[in-house]
């Protein structure tokens, strides 16, 4: 090995070794301190967020206490003194933050954001599934690898696992504890790439706005946390118009150090949020464009292609390995099996999604921050690689909004709506960035007066607070849902009576007693899919197709059991589920509906907006009358358990 390629080696080794040592050690301190103060929340009997003040009284105390040790972590930075106590201030402040923002208004319920509502009820029934086994299998479906990315619920049910909580009840401390980690490791990434006073600030920013806009989709919000120090790893790793000499070989990792944290990154996006990896992979290859562009316009040689050819094969190579540790399982299935004929998860567009988001013209705080970040853009994208970085990212959100709105011509999206939480991070970071530098022009102009700083820090606290403050208010209705949702324990927090769901834990010990086998044994026809969301049953038919299985043929599925409901003798049930395409229910859970048994399912209507149209289908109560069928009714449900 040579001189220089040993020398890089060694810094990346130690590049490599200082950072990844930092990041575990700031997560575990995360960890802790957003374990602690949500079991101090829950010793405490608070009033329902939704009909009391107080628990926003609390969080707003909370908020500035969290922001005021961030502030004397910027100070200590800045000083150049105690260094240790500003780390373990900024990683404290941050994650406690975090905490008493979400964790105080949700103090007095156990269901995290939109309860088991809507989107949610998915997402908490993933989780189910993957605390019930660590084995990588689909949320609904029998048989069936998963199609969505399983990382942040594999995770999740390790700590239900460890904590010894159901899935539905270990949602919300574990996504409250995830954002708290996710956050306090994108400061530390910050730090490394910036000036650690700024990287606080950023992260700061960056975390408030996620938690106002991305909290309610835990698994996305931790990747939005770290997508600006993805970027500037990958701009790093990729545009190196400095590097030039054997020095500078020796003093750097040549670019290697941030080709395998942008891989990295890459890969946990791959394994929890793949919309959010795609995004991502078109940035990193846009900026590859570019950089090719710029060093062969300063190099005028095509030969500048080659080393940044080799950086982003070399990220590639790395998000693609860990991308198939959850991948893989689907494409083996896919490839000895049929799938469906078109992608009905990419087919939604809401208003948002048909119109180019533009924060920067919103008359609030946040619309003057996202203003000043693209001002600051584009000021500096010729002398900053920070800006050129983020910039890069804003135009990539931007471009994909646009294809996302060009697919809608041939018959699909690519779900753009979803992409404003992270478009809000990376122009709430530029408008940090914009506000540090135009602060310091100014007090340069100004010839320095004595109290500008301060006069400046005032503004910047009381900015922050003003923002923390009215996060509660912008996340209301998602706080409201966890109060007006019944739990897996048949209570609902706001102490009103109760859906039908309290009569889940009793259908449960029917079905286990009749069917004797585990619940992950047994396929269950139901249209209330919050039981599966409570229990983990597998489920026969999946809430709706935008959530379901490819594998699963969701159309079809529904066209059988309404074919189904023609059937008129209990010989021709029996023979036509002995005979089913797939694995036919264990059971089914119905609603009575006079002399039928009702099931509420739905049918993809897209390009309408709702995409979902409900329809009933009614079994009568005769294709059950028979020794093969053992018929419970439990509250407004019908339990029916083939035998």
């Amino acid at each position: 090995m040579s001189e220089r390629a040993s020398g890089r080696a060694a810094v990346l080794a130690r590049q490599a070794g200082s950072a990844a040592g930092e990041a575990v050690l700031a997560a575990v301190v995360a960890a802790v301190v957003a374990a602690i103060g949500l079991e101090a929340f829950s010793v405490v009997h608070w009033p329902a967020f939704n009909s009391s003040n107080v628990t926003r009284a609390l969080t707003t105390v909370g908020q500035v206490a969290a922001l005021a040790m961030l502030a004397v972590a910027v100070v200590l930075l800045r000083l150049r003194t105690w260094g240790r106590i500003a780390k373990l201030l900024s990683w404290g402040g941050l994650s406690a933050f975090v905490t008493v923002t979400l964790g105080m208004p949700l103090a007095a319920t156990k269901l995290y954001l939109f309860g088991m509502s809507v989107d949610q009820e998915f997402r908490t029934q993933y989780l189910t599934r993957l605390t019930d086994s660590a084995a990588l299998r689909d949320m609904n479906y029998a048989e069936l690898p998963p199609y969505y990315p399983a990382g942040w619920f594999w995770f999740g049910g390790r700590f239900a696992n460890l904590v010894g909580l159901a899935g539905w009840e270990a949602f919300k401390p574990y996504a409250i504890i995830g954002l708290a980690v996710a956050a306090v490791v994108a400061l530390v990434l910050w730090s490394n790439l910036i000036r650690a006073d700024w990287a606080v600030a950023v992260a700061a920013a960056t975390t408030a706005v996620t938690l106002a806009y991305g909290a309610p989709e835990a698994y996305s919000a931790v990747l939005v946390l770290l997508l600006g120090p993805l970027l500037l790893l990958a701009w790093g790793a990729l545009y190196r118009p400095d590097e030039t000499g054997d020095a500078t070989g020796l003093r750097t990792a040549g670019g290697w150090g941030a080709v395998i944290g942008a891989g990295l990154l890459l890969g946990l996006f791959a394994t929890f949020y793949t919309l959010y990896f795609l995004v991502a992979v078109f940035a990193v290859c846009l900026m590859a464009l570019i950089s090719f562009g710029l060093t062969c316009r300063a190099q005028r040689t095509w030969r500048a292609l080659t080393p940044i050819l080799l950086r982003l094969i070399g990220i590639g190579a790395i998000s693609g390995v860990l991308a198939l540790i959850v991948w893989l399982p689907y494409f083996l299935k896919a490839l000895r099996g049929a799938t469906a004929s078109s992608g009905t998860a990419l087919h939604y567009l809401p208003e948002t999604g048909s119109r180019l988001p533009l924060p920067m013209f919103d008359f609030d705080l946040l619309g003057v921050l996202c203003l000043a970040g693209t001002i600051w853009l584009v000021l500096r994208a010729g002398s900053s690689r920070r800006a050129q970085a983020l910039g890069i990212g804003v135009v990539a959100i931007y471009l994909w909004c646009l294809l996302s709105m060009a697919a809608t011509a041939a018959g699909t999206t690519l779900l753009s709506f979803r992409l404003e939480s992270p478009l809000l991070a990376l122009l709430s970071a530029a408008g940090v960035f914009a506000f540090a530098e135009g602060a310091r022009a100014v007090y340069q102009a100004l010839n320095e007066p004595s109290r500008f700083r301060i006069a400046a820090a005032a503004v910047a606290l009381a900015g922050a607070i003003g923002f923390s403050q009215g996060i509660p208010t912008v996340l209301a209705t998602e706080i409201t849902t966890a109060y007006t949702d019944t739990d897996g324990h048949g209570d609902r927090a706001d102490k009103r009576a109760p859906s039908a769901v309290s009569y889940y834990r009793e259908i449960d010990a029917k079905l286990l007693e009749q069917t004797r086998r585990p619940r992950d044994g047994s396929v269950v026809l139901t249209a209330d899919t919050s039981f599966l969301a409570i229990y983990p049953y597998f489920g026969f038919q999946a809430l709706t197709s935008h959530y379901a299985n490819p594998l699963a043929d969701f159309a079809a599925r529904t066209a059988e059991i309404q074919r189904w409901s023609t059937l008129k003798t209990p010989r021709e049930l029996t023979d036509a589920l002995e005979h089913c395409p797939w694995r036919a229910p264990d059971a089914f859970l119905f609603r009575r509906s006079g002399d039928g048994y009702s099931l509420r399912l739905s049918q993809d209507v897209y390009p309408n907006d709702p995409n979902v149209k409900r329809i009933t289908v009614t079994l009568p109560k005769a294709l059950f009358d028979d020794g093969h069928y053992r018929i419970t009714d439990i509250g407004p449900f019908t339990l029916v358990v083939r035998v």
